[in-house]
């Protein structure tokens, strides 16, 4: 297919990869010039000079950004992807963002007659660069059928939850069941320490049994080292609660654990700790 992807961020540049190595016609957009270029050397494909012009003949266009303000930025106007799709074509936002956003999306596509989906993703950098990305959508039935054989370059798994808005929502809960998570391996590491154990020994016992989780296979060891400079950013995550929280206002869900670890991540963020990984909340709980 003819693709637009919009945005080449940490995320965003490999998945874009992903899909020109699966041979699709990729035209990228970066507001940074210089990363679409230096995308374009790599991959091939070319770089248009605004979300509109990217989107100019394309089947689908793809935006991956960092909030809802840089959606926004990027959909509408002239110059946004919206103005450059042609009727019965297809917009995917990967960007974590507001359920409300999604809805407000849906509705501006319908109107040009484009179809819509917001899909979020989990898995991070990492599994953005393997091609092993969890996307969770919300929209079109039609849109979903068609975007998903493309999705699959780089996703491992590619699920339709219902309509606009329902993969932003699957996404908050992603994002809350991990917040909980990790606070809750950082105690136990941090209290490990404490009582004189052999940290690593404690794991290779405990991540046999049912404390067993994705965050302790992946990030224990590094936790226990301190080694924070990779993944997922805490300020990425603060963002992410930020619209968990405020959707749970609206809905009257208690959230008083991801309440609570986002003002840890607020502590780590006070250590300088805004762009080392999540895993970094048991810095909060170290006195060093």
């Amino acid at each position: 297919m003819k693709v637009a992807f919009i945005g080449l961020g940490v995320m965003g540049a490999p998945m874009a990869g992903h899909l020109a190595a699966a041979g699709h016609e990729v035209t990228v957009y970066n507001r940074t010039a210089d990363r679409a270029d230096a995308w374009v050397a790599r991959h091939g494909g070319r770089a248009a000079e605004t979300p509109a012009l990217a989107a100019r003949g394309a089947d689908i266009a793809f935006t991956c950004v960092g909030d809802d303000a840089d959606v926004r930025s990027v959909a509408y106007g002239d110059t946004g992807v919206l103005a450059g799709l042609l009727p019965g074509t297809l917009l995917v936002d990967h960007t974590t963002a507001s359920a409300g956003l999604a809805r407000e999306l849906d509705a501006a596509a319908r109107e040009r007659q484009v179809r819509f989906l917001d899909a979020p993703v989990s898995g991070g950098q990492a599994g953005a660069e393997q091609g092993r990305l969890t996307v969770m959508a919300g929209g079109d039935p039609d849109g979903f059928d068609t975007a998903r054989p493309v999705i699959q370059a780089y996703a491992r798994a590619v699920t339709l939850l219902g309509p606009a808005g329902a993969g932003q929502l699957t996404k908050m809960v992603n994002q809350i069941a991990i917040a909980g998570l990790i606070q809750g391996l950082a105690e136990a590491l941090n209290f490990a320490r404490r009582a004189g154990l052999d940290g690593d020994l404690v794991v290779d016992v405990i991540s046999q049994g049912a404390a067993q989780s994705w965050q302790m296979d992946n990030r224990a060891r590094t936790m226990l080292r301190g080694e924070f400079d990779f993944g997922f950013a805490v300020d990425w995550i603060r963002k992410d609660l930020a619209i968990c929280l405020d959707e749970a206002r609206r809905n009257g869900a208690r959230l008083p654990v991801a309440a609570l670890v986002d003002q840890f991540y607020a502590a780590v963020q006070a250590k300088g700790g805004n762009r080392w990984d999540t895993s970094s909340l048991i810095q909060a709980l170290r006195d060093e």
